[in-house]
């Protein structure tokens, strides 16, 4: 093999092992109004959605393989200022014993750290505020989830 033919295959092997896949490329796009709550989302073919009411609050949590499980709570308005419920979520996930610090931070959503006992897992709030409703996204209460999962729940 000559020198350029051995460039050319290197080449190609690192750029096609160093590309990601689309993180929604094995998503869809899934109405959730059917489950009373008036979003849109990307979800995991064959995901599982589930509503329990729970009085003052609604809850829906979306499951699938592959650390996927992302709860949404609905609850009327306390405010209509986001920038408040977003300090109130920052102030609860930083308060929590196994905050360990914040890994991403949006006008709608952050993305923190936990350690539990030198173990990493990773956690989200996301909000959005809709007519007299709120909704906060986060991942579900059970699992351990990885960076990366959670970057795709987000």
């Amino acid at each position: 093999m000559t020198k350029r033919t051995l460039l050319y295959l290197f080449s190609t092997a690192i750029i096609m092992f160093s590309c990601k896949s689309d993180p929604l490329s094995d998503m869809k796009k899934t109405e959730l109004m059917s489950h009373g709550f008036p979003i849109a989302m990307y979800v995991p073919e064959g995901a599982v959605i589930q509503k329990t009411d729970l009085g003052v609050m609604q809850d829906l949590t979306i499951k699938a393989e592959k650390n996927y499980y992302v709860q949404i709570f609905s609850s009327d308005l306390l405010t209509l200022d986001k920038k408040v419920v977003m300090n109130e979520k920052l102030v609860e996930a930083k308060s929590h014993r196994y905050f360990s610090k914040i890994i991403s931070e949006e006008d709608d959503g952050f993305i923190f750290e936990k350690n539990v006992d030198g173990i990493l897992n990773y956690d989200f709030r996301y909000v959005k505020i809709q007519g007299d409703k709120e909704f906060v996204f986060q991942t579900g209460l059970v699992g351990n989830y990885s960076e990366d999962d959670v970057k795709a729940m987000y």
